[in-house]
């Protein structure tokens, strides 16, 4: 069995035209998937699959055009690769090193269609790449990008005793800023604070070595919150639009979904004086996001949020039309669509409807349809072999 890593969907398919969704999978190839709504007796539209690595690719993204499609591999390398006009074949055009570990996260910029990309790897590192240059390296290497820049006393090992291992800290996601065109926001893997870059980079000689600092960081650390010290990473961030456009949306390992202003990266929640409540923050009870394979999406529309679960093969739906308010009683728990088995990870959205990945080795679309929603309740025993559905009210 194959395993779904990642997916996205064309930027096509987000304005409601064909859509298109790239899926990653845990053998290295490379599915593209036509998902538009079908009859019973339609068969499935051609496929396009093609394989640029031999091991895991964690992180599929198409650049702005559509023309190109970036994949992240395990083996510390980034591919290029551009379809055809029919979407029947695929090539790679480009290969691409400079992480010295797992490549985790790909994140195009908007500015410069198709010719600049960063990624976030294992190594701590995040790397800007200008395909417009002949070189197959990065033209900028931001090196332990969080690490904690405080100096902390670490206890002396005992004698004849190993000095316990230092956590990395991995690039789990990254996002181009839409506040400063020349800005990248990245979160890390141990804690809740997100930092600002700005890739504009002051001139180095070759008798000076000038580490980037980034320009601001999240003041505090809303994983803290919640009764808790200890502090989570985060795992997938997702930028607003529409009602929700200057917020950003983190998913934390501590199973709440948290939201930041993304201009100063500050955070709502446990930013009031209401802290234990959950204001400005989105979980369910069911939902559980240990695993850095989780991943959110936010819709189109700005609407509605969704993200994977680390169990129970459930993608959860928050509506964050209101974040970002003052609560006035509005609910931030979520609704449970549960139609697959063991870990959800990778979620994204099209138009109209919301694609997710799971350990059994499928890929579900979900679309609304009330009428159908309806007589799956009327008819669960009958129409669970064809459907799954909302096990809470809409």
């Amino acid at each position: 069995m194959t395993l779904p890593y990642a997916c996205e969907y064309s930027h096509e398919a987000k304005r409601g035209g064909l859509s298109l969704l790239a899926v990653s999978t845990e053998q290295g190839t490379v599915h593209i998937l036509n998902t538009a709504k079908r009859r019973d007796w339609d068969v499935e539209p051609q496929r396009t699959m093609f394989q640029p690595y031999a091991n895991a690719i964690f992180d599929v993204q198409w650049s702005h055009s559509d023309t190109y499609l970036a994949t992240a591999s395990a083996g510390s390398s980034i591919q290029i690769s551009t379809l055809d006009a029919t979407r029947c074949d695929a090539k790679t055009t480009r290969v691409m090193r400079g992480h010295s570990g797992t490549v985790k996260c790909l994140a195009w910029d908007p500015n410069y269609d198709g010719t600049m990309l960063c990624s976030g790897g294992r190594d701590g590192a995040i790397c800007l790449w200008d395909l417009r240059q002949d070189s197959s390296g990065p033209v900028v290497t931001i090196s332990d990008a969080h690490e904690n820049t405080m100096k902390v006393s670490r206890p002396k090992p005992r004698k004849g005793k190993l000095a316990p291992a230092v956590p990395l800290r991995s690039i789990t996601s990254l996002i181009y800023s839409e506040c400063e065109p020349h800005g990248i926001i990245s979160a890390g893997s141990l804690d809740g604070i997100l930092r600002h870059w700005d890739l504009r980079l002051p001139k180095k000689s070759k008798s000076t070595k000038t580490r980037i600092q980034p320009t601001h960081s999240s003041p505090i650390d809303p994983t803290t919150y919640q009764g808790t010290r200890r502090a989570r990473g985060i795992t997938s961030l997702t930028p607003g639009s529409g009602p929700t456009a200057g917020l950003l949306f983190a998913l934390g390992n501590d199973s709440r979904m948290h939201t930041y202003y993304l201009s100063s990266l500050v955070p709502l929640s446990g930013n009031t004086t209401n802290q234990e409540d959950g204001e400005y923050s989105y979980s369910h009870p069911n939902m559980r996001t240990e695993s850095f394979y989780v991943r959110s999406s936010l819709s189109p529309c700005g609407r509605w949020l969704a993200s994977g679960g680390a169990d129970n093969g459930s993608v959860y739906l928050f509506d964050v039309s209101n974040a970002g308010r003052a609560s006035g009683g509005y609910d931030t728990r979520g609704v449970e669509l549960k139609g697959q088995k063991g870990e959800v990870g990778a979620v994204d959205w099209a138009s109209d409807m919301v694609a997710s990945c799971a350990d059994d080795g499928t890929v579900r679309v979900w679309r609304p349809d009330i009428d159908i929603y309806r007589q799956c309740q009327a008819e669960s025993e009958e129409m669970k072999w064809d459907w799954s559905w909302s096990v809470d009210p809409l």
